[in-house]
Formats: C-alpha cells, sequence, structure tokens
C-alpha cells in the first residue's frame, strides 16, 4: 500500500472515533421518540435523559487531556471503544437489568465518557500524523465521520422502527436501536489496536526513534525528518520559554484556550444539536409530520448533513477555514430563518422543511467540520492535549445547556400560544443571534491556518495573543 493510502486509511480508523460519536448522540433521536413514552417522560425528564450523556462528555473531555498524554491518543481511543461498548448494551436495558430512567441515564452517561474522550483524542491524532498540506481534509475525515454516523443511526433506526407498530417500538424498537450500536463499536475496538502511535506523542515521551519510524512509514523520507525536527525545535522552543511541564494557566497560552473555547461554544450555540436530538419532535410537533413520517423525515436530515460535509473535506485546505465559517453561517442564519419565520406566521409547510434542510447543510460544511480543524492546529504541541481538553470540554457543556434547555423553552412557548409573541420562532432567534456573533468573532480573532505546519502555527499564535519570545 503506498504511503498516502495508508494515511488515509489509518485517520479513517482513527475517525471510527467520530462514527460512534455521531451515532451515540444521533441514536438518542429516534430512541428518545419511543422510550419518552415508554417512561411517560414530561419536558424537563426528557431534556435530562437525552443530554445526561452529555455529562459524561464533559467529564470524559475534561479527562482527555490528562489520559491522552499519560498513555497517549491510540491508548486514549481504545478506552472509548471499551465505554462505547458498555454503553450501548447497557441503554437498552435487557430484561435481566432494572427497567428504570435512572439507570438509562447511568448507561447514558458512560457513553458520553467515551465520546468526551474520542472528541478529543482523535481529531487530536489525526492531525498528529497528517503533514501540513493534508491536515484539513484529514482531520474532516473526523466530523465526516461523525455525520457518517448519524445517517447511519437514522437509517437503522428508520429500518428497525419501520416494520413495527407504533406500541412495539414503545415496547421494544427503542431498544434494538441502543443495541444496534454494539456492531460499529466492535470494529473501531479491533482496529485501533493496528494503528501506530502518534510521532509527536513519542517525542513528547523521549521516543526519537519511533516516532520518525512512524513518519517514515506515512510521509516521504525528507518530509518525515523535517517533521521530526520541527517538533524538536518546538519543544527546545518552549523549554527556553519556561513551557517545560507547561501549565494551562499560564499567562502566554490563555488567551488561545479562551478563543478555543468561545469557538467550541459557538459551534454548540448554532443550535446544531437541538435540531438534531429534537429532530422527531420538531418535526412532529412544529412542522406537523404524523409519527409514522418522522424516522423518514430523520433520513433527509441525515443525507444532507453527510452530503455538505464532504464539500467541507474538498474545500477547507482550498478556500480556507475562515471563508467556510463566513458562507456556513450566512447559510444557517437564512436556514432558521426560513423556519422561524414560517413558525412566527403561522405557514408551516415546505418552506419549514427547507429551513431546516439549508441549515444543516451550511452547518455541515462549516462549524461542524472546520471546529475540529482549528481545534486540532490552535495550541502549542506541549500543552495541546490538555488545552483541547478544556476547550472541547467547553463544547460539551454548552451542547448540554442547549439539549437541556431547547425543550423547555418549546414547551413555554408552546404553553403560551394565543397570548405569546414567538409562536414557537423564539429558539430560532436565540440562535440566529449567536451565529451573527460567530461572524464577528471569526472575523476578529480566528487565525487563517490553512498550509502551516503545526509548528508554525505554534509560533503565530503565540506572536498575536500569547508572549511566546522568538
Amino acid at each position: 500500500m503506498s504511503k498516502k493510502g495508508l494515511l488515509i486509511l489509518i485517520a479513517a480508523v482513527a475517525a471510527l472515533g467520530g462514527l460512534l460519536f455521531g451515532y451515540d448522540t444521533g441514536v438518542i433521536n429516534g430512541a428518545q421518540f419511543y422510550f419518552s413514552k415508554y417512561f411517560e417522560l414530561d419536558a424537563w425528564m426528557k431534556g435530562w435523559v437525552v443530554g445526561s450523556a452529555l455529562i459524561g462528555c464533559l467529564v470524559g473531555a475534561l479527562s482527555a487531556g490528562y489520559i491522552t498524554t499519560k498513555v497517549g491518543r491510540k491508548a486514549a481511543l481504545i478506552m472509548s471503544a471499551l465505554l462505547f461498548t458498555v454503553s450501548a448494551l447497557g441503554s437498552g436495558l435487557p430484561a435481566f437489568m432494572q427497567q428504570s430512567v435512572t439507570l438509562l441515564v447511568v448507561f447514558r452517561i458512560i457513553g458520553g465518557l467515551g465520546i468526551g474522550l474520542a472528541s478529543m483524542a482523535a481529531p487530536t491524532y489525526i492531525a498528529e500524523i497528517s503533514p501540513k498540506d493534508k491536515r484539513g481534509i484529514l482531520v474532516t475525515f473526523y466530523q465526516l465521520a461523525v455525520v457518517t454516523g448519524f445517517f447511519v443511526v437514522f437509517l437503522a433506526t428508520y429500518y428497525i422502527g419501520e416494520g413495527n407498530t407504533p406500541q412495539e417500538n414503545i415496547d421494544t424498537g427503542w431498544r434494538w436501536m441502543f443495541w444496534s450500536e454494539l456492531i460499529p463499536c466492535s470494529i473501531f475496538l479491533i482496529l485501533t489496536f493496528f494503528i501506530p502511535r502518534s510521532p509527536r506523542w513519542l517525542v513528547l515521551s523521549g521516543k526519537e526513534e519511533e516516532a520518525l519510524k512512524v513518519l517514515n512509514t506515512l510521509h516521504e523520507k525528507e518530509e518525515a525528518q523535517k517533521e521530526i525536527d520541527e517538533i524538536k525545535f518546538s519543544l527546545q522552543k518552549e523549554r527556553k520559554t519556561q513551557l517545560k511541564g507547561a501549565s494551562v494557566l499560564q499567562k502566554s497560552v490563555i488567551p488561545i484556550i479562551v478563543i478555543g473555547s468561545i469557538l467550541s461554544l459557538l459551534q454548540q450555540f448554532t443550535g446544531i444539536n437541538a435540531v438534531l436530538y429534537y429532530g422527531g419532535d420538531i418535526f412532529e410537533k412544529a412542522l406537523g409530520f404524523t409519527q409514522e413520517d418522522v424516522l423518514a423525515q430523520q433520513i433527509m436530515l441525515g443525507a444532507v448533513n453527510f452530503v455538505f460535509t464532504f464539500l467541507a473535506m474538498f474545500t477547507v485546505d482550498k478556500l480556507g477555514r475562515k471563508p467556510l465559517i463566513y458562507i456556513g453561517a450566512v447559510g444557517m442564519i437564512l436556514g432558521f430563518a426560513l423556519l422561524g419565520g414560517s413558525l412566527y406566521l403561522d405557514a408551516v409547510g415546505l418552506v419549514s422543511l427547507i429551513g431546516i434542510l439549508l441549515f444543516i447543510g451550511a452547518f455541515a460544511m462549516s462549524m461542524g467540520p472546520v471546529t475540529w480543524v482549528l481545534l486540532s492546529e490552535m495550541f502549542p504541541n506541549k500543552i495541546r492535549s490538555a488545552a483541547m481538553s478544556i476547550a472541547v470540554a467547553v463544547q460539551w457543556a454548552g451542547n448540554f445547556l442547549v439539549s437541556q434547555s431547547f425543550p423547555i423553552i418549546v414547551e413555554s412557548d408552546a404553553n403560551a400560544r394565543g397570548t405569546g409573541f414567538w409562536n414557537g420562532s423564539l429558539p430560532y432567534v436565540i440562535f440566529i443571534a449567536f451565529i451573527i456573533f460567530l461572524i464577528f468573532f471569526t472575523k476578529k480573532y480566528i487565525i487563517e491556518t490553512k498550509g502551516k505546519s503545526l509548528e508554525q502555527l505554534e509560533g503565530i499564535w503565540a506572536e498575536k495573543y500569547g508572549e511566546i519570545e522568538s
């Protein structure tokens, strides 16, 4: 196999962590529609069960920095695969287990730990094995895997649920939706044992010969040696500037971590996971689809998400990161304007559906993949694991806030109809405000990173926001 083919294969294996991220968070969309009826959940409890996994995501992301630094990116991916497997089995609440919301929440949190760990370890690993001119497209493999997981799970839940009566889905269908995740979990767990360890982590651990061997396997010989020299120079520079044993609390790196964390938060405050988690409810309650149509509509949503991610993959290293954010932001605003406007005017129909699909497509070609690319590029080598774990943890905290509050805002707005002003459009007005802020934030604080090595970017970010001397 050619070096390029091997590099793509290894990046694809690591990106399977993203597929499980997408599958695990996507399965809740189809399943919650039925287990909410099984357990007779109110809006608050529905938000808690759906959002509970995000508690695990937050903890998993926070611990990922320590884990990936101590045992490596590869070992972290293996650990995440094991957590996914336990969660998939337990979330279906087999007959020998207690049938309780509490136990379901426990297994959702375990799955969240796996998601949080993988969401930091996978893009970091891919960025660290990639040559600078291919890093953008290879890191977007992760986001492609995420949306593939969403799409595949929508297909799985559709075919699981389509052959059952509504009552059968309420009784057992949602269980099989969770159990279907065991297939990709097993594949990911097996394949991760065969990928190499991150060369940058190996250098940080004092294993330069093994790091060079990995890079020689994946890159051309001259490029591999150049990569090793740049990594070593970066580490020597950090030692001279007292970044040896660097802390994320150091004044020189705090601004960069804050910028990365805000970018992560804004990715969630676009409203993407309100649509992905509660798509079934939106289609049924807001758009008037019947229960039988809901799963089919989710496939359409997943397909758009999947297709537009390819657009980002093939443009992120050509157009750059910032232009994609601007283009996507405009599309997201237009999408939610169509959806929110049709709700406000009580004219729900085809325009509303177009609005949702336009939003999903715009997100998939911009903030979905570009956020992960930027986060994998912007932090210094020595503190990349810890800094990225903080930024990703903030992302999951934002995800939890959105998923917990969305059904409450929707229900409170619904209860006020007739006397209220928004007529169901309030959540989308809030999301539009955050997307507008995203445009200004990107213009002022985000640095274009295409075509530069991680070590070059370290110097550029430090020069603009840090106090690291040349």
